[in-house]
């Protein structure tokens, strides 16, 4: 079975996080594999079903799961030939296809679909369209196309309209010269997502303000299982924790230098157990500077570290140079902690700060952003892409194999990192 994943705003680390969770390797045909079929879509192929519900609240960089439909009624292979380079012109191809998804489609009520194109050739969506109308009506299907200015609908419209459930949204992709056909499966929570970042009782800009989204990524870079001990030292507002919970991830401690953040912490995760029903976690947190974590968790005790230190001032200005110095020493120390209460095979995520200087340093040719550069403690820092992937030049990495995430505007952007020892 082939399934399509359209991609978040930073397609490297959505593709990053699938890898992770798919365990994607083409040298081990017992493994998934995956492709980038467009900038924003990737595919990926699995000899076992994937239950899309489920998966899709629980990987942060993915904002639709479909399935590829295997044939159609003309006994053409999946991806048909685009018609010319001007545009796709083998509508009637497509429609086959289409209309071989729809054949065993009924509705008491008003069917809706909808069709979304990801792919740079140009194509008019709606003769394809008013063709599966007819298709329907002439199946005495009452229907309703739903549309959207862009060649693609949002998360929010096929939700909104139900087309994962009541109705179906078509997905159309470009792919080496040809189309992929498919339908969408899921949809990115966002109603969950935003409720969980703006209505947990606990934020401070200060403490964190990790999206719940980001949280995931890094939980799934890990490689986290759901009875791994994991240990988040900056715990800050506690999201990484809340959102380990929710992904089944039963062992978590967290710990922070701030009574407060640990206050808001305890406060965000009573809130996530009562909201969401959940069983009794065992969790832990502790009021402890992460420059001396060895002194009250065990060595070699803890199996993934994932964790948002304190990534410099937010707002007004400051010196730059000095904050770097700061922040380097800052982590620094908590790496050499982690080496000490991490286990051998453990992995650590974390986020570190990437400045944007001043307008006037930029103008000095200085490069658009700056980096840190802590002591490592012996850990060392892996490609999270699988090796058969990384020839693609429109996966963007630093030259030390971190992903940038962030967007225009910010003064201090994250750089994603994954380290082993």
């Amino acid at each position: 079975m082939k399934y399509f994943f359209v991609l978040g705003a930073n397609p490297t680390l959505s593709i990053a996080e699938l890898s992770a969770v798919f365990g994607l390797n083409n040298k081990n045909t017992e493994c998934p594999t995956g492709r980038l079929a467009s900038e924003n879509v990737f595919l990926i192929e699995s000899n076992k079903a994937i239950d899309s519900s489920a998966l899709i609240k629980k990987i942060g960089g993915t904002i639709k799961i479909g399935i590829i439909n295997p044939s159609n009624s003309a006994g053409k292979q999946e991806a048909l030939q685009f018609g010319g380079q001007a545009g796709i012109k083998d509508y009637d191809g497509i429609k086959n296809n289409i209309t071989e998804m729809l054949k065993d489609e009924q509705s008491e009520g008003k069917f809706k679909f909808g069709i979304s194109y990801y792919g740079k050739a140009k194509f008019n969506i709606k003769p394809l369209a008013m063709e599966i109308k007819n298709y329907l009506r002439e199946r005495g299907i009452s229907c309703r196309w739903v549309t959207s200015r862009e060649p693609t609908l949002s998360s929010v419209v096929v939700e909104q309209n139900k087309l994962t459930g009541k109705g179906i949204e078509i997905v159309l992709i470009e792919s080496e010269g040809k189309v992929l056909i498919g339908r969408t499966l899921a949809v990115q929570p966002f109603k969950e997502l935003s409720f969980r970042d703006y209505g947990r009782p606990a934020r401070d800009d200060y403490s964190g303000m990790l999206p719940p989204k980001l949280a995931q990524i890094m939980i799934n870079l890990s490689g986290a299982k759901a009875d791994d001990i994991i240990l988040d030292p900056f715990c800050g507002s506690g999201t990484i924790l809340t959102e380990a919970m929710l992904m089944g991830c039963k062992n978590l401690i967290g710990s922070d230098i701030s009574a407060k953040a640990i206050d808001d912490t305890k406060k965000n995760i009573e809130w996530i157990i009562k909201n969401y029903e959940l069983g009794i976690r065992n969790y832990e947190l502790l009021n402890i500077d992460a420059a001396e974590l060895s002194k009250h968790i065990k060595p070699n005790s803890i199996d993934t570290i994932a964790t948002e230190p304190y990534l410099g001032p937010q707002r007004g200005a400051h010196d730059i140079n000095k904050t770097i110095k700061e922040l380097e020493n800052l982590y620094g120390k908590a790496l050499a902690e982690f080496k000490k209460v991490l286990k051998k095979d453990g992995r650590v995520v974390m986020t570190w700060p990437a400045f944007v200087p001043p307008l006037a340093e930029l103008r000095r040719g200085k490069p658009a952003l700056r980096f840190i550069n802590p002591n490592l403690s012996g850990f060392k820092i892996i490609n999270p892409i699988p090796e058969y992937l990384r020839g693609d030049k429109k996966l963007k990495l630093t030259g030390r194999n971190t992903i940038i995430y962030g967007r225009a505007g910010q003064k201090i952007w994250r750089e994603i990192v994954v380290l082993r020892q």
